[in-house]
């Protein structure tokens, strides 16, 4: 758990309670010292730390993780559109010109879903309005070299190239609109596992920058196909049972194996957040629901009576729980000179964190067996 070094500003609020507007400078002060310091230069030794202190005046101001998840998701959002406005220019300087066609660029996964934490990588797929064949070389060429400047540049602003390559340099993630609808046409035909897997990684897009018609476009051709595709659905289904919360068969805690730094780390992105965030998306697709981020998907499945009010709100609280033991986590591995990552220490967490984290894991495993129910293997 992080140990605050500085009262909470809120409790300076009501110092003059009968001018309460008077304290509010204490109450942003630690937000104040923050954006002094905003480097607007995309220069990761300047932006990473940024955003480093910009959480932790966060945290002080008694802000909760999943909010802290949405801004630092928001911030990011600017570093797209900065790195893109800038190859933009560049290119234009360099005699390429302005772009040939409209374009869209996507965020995927959890920026999409604007639920970050201090360490994404870089997931994003491009959208180009549809043109003539014939220009077909000009116009890719063009796109591809946008592409490789603007996800370089977010490199070297501190949010890494995917090992993955779900990135918009490739081809497979950088097409014209008619081409994507055909490759989920494909994608979406019958139960093939690969084919599954790429489109989990496509169905989570939010628009970060260029003509949001086309990513609207797109959403809606999705709704119209996807809760049709019942065999892509039923292996979907079928793939959670490859992502298994860290619980044992007697719904005890149980340290990861795979890739785990010692024998007392859970990694709580892979065994608690991802099935959380997977079995949402796929009843959301089942329901035709459009939201993206997790929150507002499970919102969105009691408006159409899928789930009761008290269902979606414990696995709201599930998930704002996860977020706040991940952030804790990722902060004392950033302040011990580690890199951020996903896994929790259970020998670091409380009786207390412990019980209501094998709360919130059987909560969402017992979820997770809802939704599967809804498919025929």
């Amino acid at each position: 758990m992080q140990i605050l070094t500085r009262a909470s500003p809120w409790r300076r609020l009501l110092d003059n309670p009968q001018q309460p507007f008077l304290n509010h400078a204490v109450l942003l002060a630690p937000l104040q010292e923050v954006f002094a310091d905003f480097p607007h230069q995309l220069d990761v030794t300047e932006i990473k730390p940024w955003q480093l202190r910009f959480v932790k005046a966060l945290q002080q101001m008694d802000v909760p993780a999943w909010r802290i998840s949405q801004l630092i998701s928001d911030h990011n959002d600017w570093l797209y559109r900065e790195t893109i406005i800038k190859s933009l220019a560049e290119m234009q300087a360099n005699g390429w010109g302005e772009p040939p066609v409209d374009f869209c660029i996507l965020q995927l996964g959890s920026a999409a879903r604007h639920e970050s934490l201090l360490r994404p990588d870089q997931d994003n797929a491009m959208i180009i309005e549809d043109f003539p064949v014939s220009r077909y070389l000009e116009i890719d060429t063009w796109m591809q070299h946008l592409s490789e400047e603007f996800t370089q540049r977010l490199a070297k602003a501190g949010i890494p190239l995917c090992n993955g390559h779900v990135m918009a340099r490739w081809p497979l993630w950088r097409k014209p609109s008619s081409e994507w609808l055909e490759q989920m046409r494909l994608w979406t035909a019958g139960r093939i596992v690969k084919k599954v897997q790429l489109s989990n990684i496509l169905l989570d897009f939010n628009p970060v920058f260029g003509n949001s018609n086309l990513a609207k476009n797109f959403q809606a051709e999705l709704s119209q196909l996807l809760p049709k595709a019942h065999g892509f659905l039923n292996q979907m289904a079928s793939l959670l049972d490859e992502i298994p919360v860290a619980l044992d068969s007697f719904d005890r805690l149980q340290a990861s194996a795979k890739d785990a730094p010692h024998s007392h780390a859970l990694n709580l992105k892979q065994q608690g957040l991802l099935p959380l965030q997977s079995s949402t998306r796929l009843l959301s697709i089942l329901h035709g629901v459009t939201a993206v981020g997790t929150r507002e998907r499970l919102i969105a499945l009691v408006t159409r009576q899928v789930l009761l009010p008290l269902e979606a709100e414990d696995l709201i609280q599930a998930l704002n729980q996860l977020q706040d033991l991940l952030l804790d986590a990722q902060l004392e591995s950033l302040d011990a000179g580690r890199l951020a990552d996903s896994w929790v220490d259970l020998q670091k967490l409380s009786e207390r964190q412990k019980q209501l984290l094998r709360i919130d894991l059987k909560l969402i495993k017992s979820f997770m067996r809802k939704v599967r129910k809804n498919f025929a293997d």
